[in-house]
């Protein structure tokens, strides 16, 4: 049966479907809205998440924009130079009480109000925000903080999420922090965005070569099952070429071949304003194409618009 979409709930059905998430209008307002603040917080703040499918609380190590990438796709205006801010953990750990004890509130305001309740429940504490939190040295600390939250109020379906470039897993700081954290339910969700050097540098404006990111990766991914998260988008409405999301594929192939784990891929496109104007959203069906040639891999795909 070929895959269609669902006009009901969105999802392409099928046998072998990619599962595309299509939200009513007010929530898909609160997953095109990822503000790095919250009132007058500085570090922690609530998003709506496509791919955490709900209520995902940030934290923010790099509150001055400092990061080691520089992607297209990227809400942070990086055109100002980046700064290293030292992390208050004092300020850190009572935004966090705070809100793990009174998440309700973010549903007071608009857009969030309308939310509804299954994604109202706390599915992660996601590492995020304005930079790569491994290049923080805060992040190990911070981790031990997190996990220490997580169990005081008996969160214990919540999943501790890393969003990374991986561009500094290797270092042995990091990889102390992540078998830490995978004794409390730690997910790594890796990025790869492209199959060659040459788009990896468009698309992510890297410090080091892809050759590097994939090593990362793959040594990470022999430890413990990971999810690779891969943005694909248009640029100058031009979509990926066909030969890039085959290169894209093998790489995968490459990591599975070499005993990593890979507990899943997310395919997605733009949701928010970036900050370069000449970047745009993919098409369902595009998006789809794409997971469906992952697929004969093996692997779980998920693809968001």
């Amino acid at each position: 049966m070929a895959d269609r979409p669902d006009k009901k709930s969105g999802v392409f059905a099928g046998r072998r479907r990619a599962e595309v998430t299509q939200e009513r209008h007010s929530t898909r307002v609160a997953f095109s809205s990822h503000p790095r603040r919250w009132r007058d917080f500085r570090y922690v703040y609530p998003v709506i998440s496509r791919r955490s499918r709900g209520l995902s609380i940030g934290v923010n190590l790099n509150t001055g924009r400092n990061c080691n990438f520089n992607c297209l796709y990227c809400q942070v205006d990086r055109s100002r130079p980046a700064r290293v801010e030292p992390v208050d953990f004092d300020v850190l750990a009572a935004e966090l009480r705070d809100l793990l004890a009174n998440h309700e509130r973010i549903f007071e305001d608009a857009p969030l109000r309308d939310i509804p309740a299954e994604l109202r429940v706390i599915n992660d504490i996601a590492f995020s925000g304005d930079g790569e939190p491994t290049l923080s040295p805060a992040f190990p600390a911070a981790a031990g903080l997190v996990a220490e939250l997580r169990g005081t109020f008996g969160l214990t379906d919540t999943k501790i999420v890393l969003l990374t470039n991986a561009d500094f897993l290797e270092q042995p700081t990091v990889i102390q922090t992540l078998a830490f954290l995978d004794n409390h339910n730690g997910e790594i969700w890796a990025k790869l965005d492209a199959g060659t050097q040459a788009y990896f540098e468009r698309i992510n404006g890297p410090s080091r070569p892809l050759s590097h990111i994939l090593d990362n990766i793959l040594a990470t991914a022999r430890v413990r099952p990971i999810v690779i998260q891969s943005l694909f988008m248009r640029v100058h409405d031009e979509p990926p070429p066909a030969d890039e999301i085959a290169a894209y594929v093998e790489r995968l192939r490459w990591l599975l071949d070499n005993g990593g784990h890979l507990k899943l891929v997310q395919t997605y496109t733009v949701a928010r304003q970036t900050a370069q104007p000449y970047v745009s959203k993919l098409a369902i069906e595009e998006l789809v194409s794409i997971a469906e040639a992952i697929r004969p891999l093996g692997i779980a795909v998920e693809a968001f618009v």
